[in-house]
């Protein structure tokens, strides 16, 4: 399957034509999807191309748009005009290939969305729907809400991509009522969308207003996964995942959720200097200690450090508990419950990665048995550490 992308030096199309080259490379079997040929087109490929591009696709997405032209009479050149040279190309070949177009849910033009931007968006939607009628082609036009995700341009459309860039980069935001609520949808599920399209699995839809409702027999198409989240909410998150680096703490991704996807997106912002950050490394004579990552549910991550020959931990927990994985060197950890003399002895190694339970009532250490190398353990606790209640008590395993 051959297919053009128009726009495709834009947000949605670079991420689309990305993604596309991944499964016909070979990277990416999941799809089922067999790719060909993938023309890309954008303002500064040499228009000749388009005649080509057109006689040899077996799929269009049109995502070609004018956004923030300098005099409004350009949204309808180029949100109108290039459309319609795309399908006359197109029916100059006699190609009747599905045609994918990328309109706004500004096309409804209703309220403040009645502006010359949706006027144009609106004619691009009539137009190839009337082509639709006239060749018996698949037209498949998708009104998108906002978006976001790794690549967007900020200070230009998207608020989302603005504010992970200035706050990523330390520079100042403004909002003006954080009670303003968006819908936004992400570039992953809209680029799965429209592997689903390619695959002809697209999500239906009719439009209540702006609203959004599928159905299987819509006239227009949808991503089906959106998130409605308030400015104020957006902010927050991303001045938590800015601090993550400061506090050790991450925040709450749970799958598919809005935050997992803003984060994301944040990290692609961040400039060189801060992909980077130091950890605080707790250094005495037996090696060192450093907390790695907090959870806010899920406890805290460590990492152990033991000359050869040292023996460290003996103590012991009322309710914490945790998992000691050594991950380099030879070691030996014990753990005696408190109150009996039977103490259990587990060989270790980096060499057979394994995770020991470090169980709650038994006091437990672990020994470097190496007289040469260190000794490097991976620490998981289920809570983070409290300074004001560390129940943690000190009682050696063996005397």
């Amino acid at each position: 399957m051959n297919i053009l992308i128009t726009g495709a030096k834009g947000f949605v199309g670079r991420n689309l034509a990305e993604t596309l080259k991944t499964i016909r490379n070979g990277k990416n079997r999941t799809t089922g999807l067999s790719i060909g040929e993938i023309f890309e087109y954008d303002l500064d490929t040499d228009p000749a191309l388009l005649d080509e591009f057109c006689q040899k696709a077996d799929f269009v997405f049109n995502l070609a748009g004018v956004n923030r032209p300098q005099n409004p009479e350009e949204f309808m050149q180029g949100n109108f005009g290039f459309a319609s040279t795309l399908l006359d190309t197109l029916k100059k070949h006699h190609n009747t290939c599905p045609v994918m177009i990328s309109s706004s849910i500004q096309a409804t033009c209703i309220g403040r969305y009645d502006s010359d931007y949706g006027r144009s968006k609106k004619a691009g939607e009539e137009l190839v729907f009337a082509y639709g009628e006239e060749t018996g082609a698949k037209v498949l036009i998708y009104r998108f809400p906002n978006l976001f995700g790794k690549w967007c341009r900020p200070n230009y459309n998207s608020a989302v991509a603005t504010f992970c860039n200035n706050i990523a980069n330390d520079l100042p935001i403004t909002v003006n009522d954080p009670k303003v609520e968006l819908e936004l949808l992400y570039i992953d599920d809209l680029v799965d969308e429209m592997l689903a399209a390619l695959a002809g699995r697209e999500h239906r839809c009719e439009f209540d207003g702006i609203k959004t409702v599928l159905c299987d027999d819509g006239r227009y198409c949808a991503a089906p996964i959106t998130h409605k989240v308030t400015l104020g909410e957006i902010v927050e998150l991303l001045n938590g995942f800015k601090a993550q680096t400061s506090t050790l703490v991450m925040p709450e991704i749970p799958y598919n959720s809005f935050a997992k996807k803003l984060y994301s997106t944040y990290l692609s912002y961040l400039p060189k200097e801060k992909v980077s950050f130091e950890l605080k490394m707790n250094v005495d004579p037996r090696g060192s200690f450093t907390e790695l990552l907090k959870t806010e549910k899920c406890g805290q991550f460590s990492v152990n450090i033991s000359k050869p020959g040292i023996t460290k931990g003996q103590h012991w927990h009322h309710t914490k508990w945790e998992f000691f994985i050594v991950v380099a060197g030879r070691g030996l950890i014990q753990q005696r419950k408190i109150g009996s003399d039977e103490v259990l002895n587990f060989q270790v190694s980096g060499e057979k990665i394994e995770a020991v339970h470090m169980l709650p009532g038994y006091t437990h250490n672990i020994i470097n048995l190496s007289e040469t190398e260190d000794l490097v353990t991976l620490m998981w606790a289920n809570e983070q550490f409290d300074p004001d209640k560390p129940d943690t008590f000190f009682e050696k395993v063996e005397e």
